[in-house]
This record gives C-alpha cells, sequence and structure tokens, in this order.
C-alpha cells in the first residue's frame, strides 16, 4: 500500500503496489528504488464499474436491514428500516462501496501474481474506529486507515497462503492527505452559546426546522419569516464521543448464511471492526443530545441540503422524527444531481427524503423530486471583463475510491490530469499566458502543485482559496473541466464558458445527454482537450461576437432551465410548497 512503513527495507526485493495511489508523487525518490510492479486497476474497465455498483447496491440493502434489526435488538429500540437508513445508511454505503474495491484488487492481485510475502503492520484496530461519520470521512483518505483495511481483509480470507513480516510500528502521527479542520476559537464559542440562547428563546415545539440549507442566509431567514415564525439558525453539532467496546461488538457480529459469497462474508466480519461508535456504544448519547440543544420536539417539517450526510446529531434527531409523520425535505445542493447514471449519493437521498428539491430537472419514476430551481444561485448577476483573462478550475479526488458515482475514480485522475496538460500545450503561449489555473483546495496526497510545476508549463496559479466570483469577474472566458457545481453557475450567470470532460470517465445519463449534445453544437461542451482548445483560440480576441449571439444564448438558456434554474421567485415558490407539504402530511 501506500504506506511505506510496510515497504521491504531491501529495495532489491520485488514489489506489488497495489495501484497507482501507492505512488506519492512526493516520494517517488524513494519508490522509483524499487523492483517493483503496479497492478492494473479493475475499474479502469468502465462497464464492470457499472455492474458491479449494482452488486454492490443488493448487498448494502441486503446488509442495511441485517445491521438494523440488530441495532434495534441492541438499543432495545423498534426503529423502521427509513429511520437506519437515514442514520446510518452513508456510512453503511461508503464503506461496502470502498470494501468492494479493497477486497477485489486484492483478490485479482493475488490471484494473477506470484505473490508470497506480505508485511503486516501491528496495530491498534480500535484507533481506527471512527466516533462518527464525519471523523469517518476524514479517515477514509488517509494512508493508514487503507492499510488496516487492506491488512483485516488479507487477515480474514489469505494470511494463511502468505508468508507474514510482522512489522511493529505506532500510528503515524500525522497524515497530510487528511483534510484540515478548523480551529474553534473563543469568538466562536461565544457565538454559538449566544445563538443557542437566541434560538431556544425565539422557537417552539412546532417550529419549522431549518439547518445546512444551502440558502444565503438573508433568504433563510426571510423564507422562515415569509413562513410565519421568528427565523431561527441552527447550526451543525459536534457529535457525543463514545469509547469502543469489544463486548458489544461482539454482539453485532454480523453472521449471514454459508451461501452468500465471499465479498459478503468480509463485510460481514468488517462491520463490526469499523462500525462508527456514535451507532453503538455512544447511541444513547446521540438520543439525547438534541434536546440539550432546543431542536423542536414536533417541527411542521425539516429542510436541508447538506446535514443528510455526516452530521450524526441531526440524522437521528430528524430520523427520529420522520417516524412521527414529520417530513423531510431535502435541497439539491450542487452539480451532477440528474446527469450520472449511477450514484449513492443521490440515490439515498432521494430515497431518504419525502420531498427532493432540485434545480429544474425532474424524473417520472421518482415523484418526489419537485423541480424548483436553483436555490444557491440567487444573488445579483455576475458580470465578467471582455478583455481580461481566462479561469480555469481543475478538481481532485482521493487517491482511492469512496462512494462511487460516474466520475474519474482512483488511479483514473492521472488521466484527467493528462487532459488538462494537452489542453494547455496546445494553445498559443499568448493565450497560456493568459489563464490562471485553480487547483482544487483540498490536494489528497495527488501533489498538484508539484506535478504542475514539473510539466514546465508555464501559467499562473491560484491554490483554491481565493474567492472564485472575484477571479471570475477578472476573467473573459471560464473554463470548466469536470462535471460539478461550477459550470452551472457559469452558465446561470451567463458567463462565457468552455467545458470539457473525458465522456468514458464522465458519463452521463440518456435524459441529460442531448442537452450536452446541444452545447457540443454551439461550442460550450467538448470532449477532447483538442476541441476544447481550438474553441478558446477561435473565440479568444472577441468573446462576446461567440457568446452573445442568438443560438448560443437560446441552447444556454435552455440548459440552465432544465439543470439550473434560477427562480423569478425563490421565497414565494419556497414558501408556498412548504405550506402545500405541511397540509399535505397533516391530512
Amino acid at each position: 500500500t501506500a504506506d511505506e512503513r510496510t515497504w521491504p527495507k531491501d529495495t532489491n526485493e520485488p514489489v506489488l503496489f497495489l495501484g497507482e495511489w501507492c505512488r506519492r508523487y512526493s516520494r517517488e525518490h524513494v519508490w522509483s528504488k524499487y523492483d517493483a510492479e503496479v497492478a492494473p486497476y479493475h475499474w479502469d474497465d468502465r462497464t464492470k464499474l457499472y455492474s458491479d455498483y449494482k452488486y454492490i447496491t443488493r448487498i448494502y440493502e441486503h446488509f442495511l436491514r441485517l445491521l438494523s434489526r440488530k441495532l434495534n435488538d441492541v438499543h432495545g429500540v423498534n426503529h423502521s428500516l427509513r429511520y437506519w437508513r437515514i442514520l446510518i445508511g452513508p456510512w453503511l454505503g461508503y464503506f461496502i462501496q470502498m470494501l468492494f474495491d479493497r477486497w477485489y484488487m486484492l483478490s485479482i492481485t493475488l490471484a494473477n501474481n506470484n505473490v508470497n510475502k506480505m508485511y503486516w503492520l501491528e496495530s491498534d484496530e480500535s484507533e481506527f474506529i471512527p466516533n462518527d461519520m464525519s471523523e469517518f470521512t476524514a479517515m477514509f483518505v488517509m494512508d493508514d486507515w487503507n492499510e488496516i483495511v487492506y491488512s483485516q481483509i488479507l487477515g480474514a480470507l489469505y494470511i494463511k497462503e502468505l508468508d507474514v513480516v510482522t512489522v511493529s510500528a505506532s500510528r503515524n502521527e500525522k497524515d497530510n492527505t487528511a483534510p484540515k479542520r478548523n480551529s474553534r476559537s473563543l469568538a466562536r464559542i461565544l457565538f454559538k452559546k449566544m445563538l443557542f440562547i437566541y434560538n431556544v428563546l425565539v422557537s417552539n415545539k412546532e417550529t419549522a426546522f431549518f439547518i445546512s440549507s444551502y440558502l444565503p442566509l438573508k433568504n433563510d431567514l426571510k423564507l422562515q419569516l415569509k413562513l410565519g415564525q421568528l427565523p431561527t439558525i441552527w447550526r451543525s453539532q459536534s457529535c457525543p464521543v463514545a469509547k469502543s467496546s469489544f463486548e458489544k461488538r461482539e454482539n453485532i457480529n454480523c453472521n449471514i448464511l454459508d451461501s452468500f459469497d465471499e465479498f459478503s462474508k468480509v463485510v460481514a466480519k468488517l462491520i463490526p471492526k469499523h462500525l462508527p461508535t456514535a451507532y453503538l456504544e455512544g447511541y444513547q448519547k446521540l438520543k439525547s443530545y438534541p434536546y440539550k440543544l432546543g431542536w423542536p420536539s414536533v417541527p411542521k417539517f425539516i429542510f436541508t441540503s447538506n446535514a443528510y450526510l455526516a452530521d450524526d446529531v441531526f440524522k437521528q434527531w430528524a430520523a427520529e422524527k420522520t417516524e412521527i409523520n414529520t417530513p423531510l425535505v431535502i435541497g439539491q445542493h450542487g452539480g451532477h444531481f440528474g446527469m450520472n447514471p449511477f450514484s449513492f449519493d443521490e440515490e439515498h437521498q432521494i430515497k431518504i427524503a419525502d420531498r427532493w428539491l432540485s434545480w429544474g430537472w425532474s424524473d417520472d419514476s421518482r415523484p418526489q423530486i419537485i423541480p424548483v430551481g436553483n436555490l444557491k444561485d440567487t444573488s445579483n448577476a455576475v458580470e465578467y471583463d471582455p478583455t481580461g483573462g481566462a479561469l480555469m478550475v481543475e478538481m481532485a479526488i482521493p487517491r482511492q475510491s469512496y462512494h462511487l458515482y460516474s466520475i474519474p475514480i482512483s488511479r483514473q485522475w492521472l488521466d484527467y490530469f493528462q487532459d488538462q496538460q494537452l489542453f494547455l500545450k496546445l494553445l498559443p503561449l499568448k493565450l497560456r499566458n493568459k489563464i490562471l489555473l485553480r487547483l482544487y483546495s483540498h490536494d489528497y496526497g495527488w501533489d498538484q502543485f508539484d506535478r504542475w510545476k514539473d510539466t514546465g508549463i508555464e501559467v499562473k496559479y491560484d491554490l483554491g482559496k481565493s474567492n472564485i466570483i472575484s477571479l471570475i469577474k477578472k476573467s473573459r472566458l471560464y473554463i470548466s473541466t469536470y462535471n460539478a457545481t461550477t459550470y452551472l453557475e457559469s452558465l446561470n450567470w451567463n458567463i462565457p464558458t468552455i467545458i470539457f470532460w473525458n465522456p468514458v470517465h464522465w458519463e452521463l445519463n440518456e435524459d441529460v445527454a442531448p442537452y450536452f449534445m446541444l452545447l457540443k453544437s454551439v461550442g460550450i461542451f467538448h470532449e477532447t482537450p483538442e476541441s476544447a482548445a481550438q474553441q478558446m483560440i477561435k473565440v479568444w480576441d472577441d468573446v462576446d461576437v461567440w457568446w452573445k449571439s442568438v443560438e448560443v444564448q437560446a441552447i444556454r438558456m435552455r440548459f440552465c432551465d432544465q439543470y439550473t434554474k434560477k427562480p423569478k421567485e425563490p421565497l414565494s415558490d419556497l414558501n408556498a410548497l412548504f405550506h402545500e407539504i405541511v397540509r399535505e402530511f397533516d391530512c
């Protein structure tokens, strides 16, 4: 793996790396000394990826039902499957999808290679049990977490077949691939206390509950006033901390029938080793905590766009409220939704929501999706500079797979990076010098900046910290390189935009594909860096002639109306919608 503590001391000993993610760019001076091979990545076959996704989904649903029953028994409760889906579903889905990737890579690598030795890092497994989903999302991108997971899979299935060399080592003191946490200043602590007092004073047990709504704060407060309540500002809370208990984890041992396949047996063995303590040892604290925060006991409805994933305090409380018929409304919070052929995150949100508010698209097979428009993009229009430069925005992903949807996965980021280089190399120097390359703010261990420096491509850089609107205002052209939120906003703001990505790694579903073909027909969307570079060269001297043409504007507006619609009266529309939802659930 990427954990160098398990690499042989003798660099002449043949080594088989499980993937390109093992070879950090900044550590080339170490790994290049080894007699090493890199295992080919199984999900480079994207047909296999989609087939595996459907299989993993079936496994997830089986273990969600199984684990829900076990947790009901352990905690002496009788919650519904929906309750547990809301609370543990994100963790279980992510974990099983990641586990399949690690298990399959080990299985196929051992089957196809003459491997006879492994270096086993002696670690305290309890250190890798997360407290909650938030801690898990910070943990799974780290090399030491992935090392322990691979070791546990090997221990469960293959340990007898290999010569094991035990390496004694303590856990890495600091893994710089992990997301950075903000420190809690005294001012922030005081503000939270004052906010708590205010919320308790103005709310009542039936107050409609807004948290992480994705609305601009001003609009969030105005909407609550329209709904006839004094506005509250609820914030996500840290989950109570609990210590793991070996005895309790033995009680949830997920025994399965012998007839199940090998991967299912791995899932069953590893769930007790990784289940967050908030769902087991700390569950009683988790259940009681929202009432100490003054949250309403019978809210009219619950609205969030972000808290459904990693905020376990909110998730447990919301799950409990859905069991007394409180409607849970979730708003779309970014791009890619409604466009992908597969996405665990999208499917999960829509399954748990009574109503799911899209940015304009709908789906007849999922009637809970309500097209309301882009609730985030309600600010004044953003202007661009027809004589300015170009802003090119990059992305990064974890070096190993996480939850699955139609994007590049793991080593495929290197293919993406090659496309970015090619685009820039194809531009004349005078255009390349006009580009500001905005790197992704979190590196995930790809060493983006060092890689770019070593390409020798002369370009200006932004490390992802500057306000993107201020950068757009200085630009005549926005260059989007991946399927996410940013180009939806640039199109909505009517900023001249060129989009390009590899369609093999950014698959589109059959509903959205015709819209991208329309964007392609007017030079907005491109499937190769060559085509995108030619378009930039073509329009650069007078971007407005191209962008403000009748045909381009008509297609831009048609696309936006479907996938990033700007509501004329967003607050009035939401007010009417929420009243309608409340009336429906009161019946």
